[in-house]
């Protein structure tokens, strides 16, 4: 079973940097992420 599975994460800053590589490590620990950024560019 995953770690968090059934949880939920709000990451912002998600599109680069330490932000984006939280998020990944969520997703991968089964969590559902809501991701937030500055703009759809990046």
């Amino acid at each position: 079973m995953r770690k968090l599975e059934g949880e939920t994460a709000v990451i912002t800053g998600g599109t680069s940097g330490i932000g984006l590589a939280t998020a990944q490590e969520f997703i991968t620990q089964g969590a559902n992420v809501v991701i937030f950024g500055r703009g759809l560019s990046r």
